[in-house]
C-alpha cells in the first residue's frame, strides 16, 4: 500500500501536485510559503513531484526546479508539455517541433539534465497522436526524458499511442466523484501494465471540509467555470456529503483521509497526487497512506457518492471539448 511502481521505478503511493502553489485556485501562496511546502513534502516522505510547462506559465517548474534540484537524485520527477502559456493564453500545441522545444525550457527551469516522467499533458487533435508521441520517443532516445506518459486520454488513444512507444502513465482526474476512468482506462492500464496516476483524489477540494460553492472562490479560481461547482449543481452535490463525513468520522479518520484512502484502495497500480497551499492540509493527506479499509467500508463510501448521484459535469463545454477521456 505504501509504495506502487511506475514503470520500473518504485515510490510512495502518495505523490504531489505542484500546480496550487503557482496556479489555478486564486492567488498562490508567497514564495516562501511555496518553498516551504516543497520542503515539507519532502521531508514526509513524498518523492514523486508533478508539475507542468503550463502551471503559472513557467513559473512552477522554476519553483520546483530552484527547491528541489540539490535533492534530484532522490526524487521522482514529472512535468508536461503540449499544453502551455503563450503570450498570456492557454494554448494547446502538440507538434513535434513544439514539444521538442518546451522540453528544452523545462530542463532549463527545472534545473535538471533529464526528466523521470514527460507528459502529453493534452492530446491536440489536430495532430495524430502518433506523430506526437513519436517526437516524444525521440526525446528518450536522446536522453531528456526517461519515460512518455498521457493525460486526460481515452482507452483507444492510449493503445495507439502504446503502439508507437511504451506508455509508462497515464493521469486523469480520479476520485470518488469523479468515476471516468472505471469506464475503460483504469482497466487499460491494468491490462498493460502502466501506473494511472490519479489527479485531484479529493474532488478538487469538494472531498475536504473546504468551502467549495462557486460564490465563496476567489475570482480567479478555475473552480468557478467548473458546472458541478455552481447552483443548484453545487448544493445537491454538497446534501450528499454529510453522510460521507460521518462514515469518515466513525472510521477515525478526516474525510480527506477517507477519500485517498479509498482511491488507493481501487488498484495497486493506481498512484495519487494530491494538490495543496497547506502544510496542515499535507500532513493531513499523507495520513492517509496508513489507514486500511475493509470491503464494508469501500462499499459504505460508494453508497454516499458515486456516478449516478453527483450533479454537473466536470468541465465546463469548451474545456471539455479539448479533452479525450471517456464520459457516462
Amino acid at each position: 500500500m505504501n509504495h506502487r511502481s511506475i514503470g520500473s521505478v518504485e515510490v510512495p503511493a502518495l505523490g504531489l501536485g505542484c500546480m496550487n502553489v503557482s496556479h489555478a485556485y486564486g492567488a498562490p501562496p508567497s514564495r516562501e510559503e511555496a518553498e516551504l511546502l516543497l520542503h515539507r513534502a519532502f521531508d514526509l516522505g513524498i518523492r514523486h513531484f508533478d508539475t507542468a510547462s503550463l502551471y503559472g506559465f513557467g513559473r512552477n517548474e522554476e519553483l520546483v526546479g530552484a527547491v528541489l534540484s540539490g535533492r534530484r537524485s532522490s526524487i521522482y520527477l514529472a512535468s508536461k508539455c503540449g499544453m502551455t502559456g503563450v503570450d498570456g493564453r492557454r494554448v494547446i500545441d502538440g507538434r513535434p517541433d513544439t514539444l521538442k522545444r518546451t522540453c528544452r525550457e523545462s530542463l532549463q527551469r527545472l534545473r535538471t539534465d533529464v526528466i523521470d516522467l514527460y507528459y502529453l499533458h493534452r492530446w491536440d487533435k489536430t495532430v495524430p497522436i502518433e506523430d506526437s508521441v513519436g517526437a516524444l520517443a525521440e526525446l528518450v532516445a536522446e536522453g531528456h526524458i526517461r519515460s512518455i506518459g498521457l493525460s486526460e486520454v481515452s482507452a483507444t488513444t492510449l493503445r495507439k499511442a502504446h503502439a508507437v512507444h511504451p506508455i509508462t502513465a497515464v493521469q486523469s482526474e480520479y476520485s470518488i466523484w469523479t468515476r471516468n476512468p472505471e469506464i475503460a482506462v483504469l482497466d487499460e492500464c491494468r491490462r498493460l501494465g502502466i501506473a494511472f496516476v490519479a489527479f485531484s483524489p479529493l474532488g478538487r477540494g469538494f472531498l475536504t471540509n473546504a468551502d467549495v460553492r462557486a460564490d465563496a472562490l476567489l475570482p480567479k479560481d478555475i473552480r468557478r467555470e467548473m458546472p458541478r461547482f455552481q447552483e443548484p449543481d453545487c448544493s445537491a452535490n454538497l446534501a450528499l456529503l454529510q453522510k460521507f463525513r460521518e462514515l469518515a468520522a466513525s472510521e477515525r479518520c478526516t474525510a480527506a483521509q477517507l477519500a485517498l484512502a479509498w482511491v488507493l484502495h481501487r488498484g495497486n497500480h493506481i498512484l495519487p497526487i494530491v494538490g495543496t497551499t497547506s502544510i496542515a492540509h499535507l500532513e493531513e493527506d499523507w495520513g492517509a497512506t496508513t489507514l486500511r479499509l475493509d470491503e464494508r467500508v469501500m462499499a459504505l463510501v460508494d453508497e454516499c457518492l458515486n456516478a449516478r448521484n453527483i450533479r454537473g459535469s466536470r468541465y465546463n463545454q469548451a474545456t471539455q471539448s479539448e479533452i479525450d477521456t471517456e464520459e457516462f
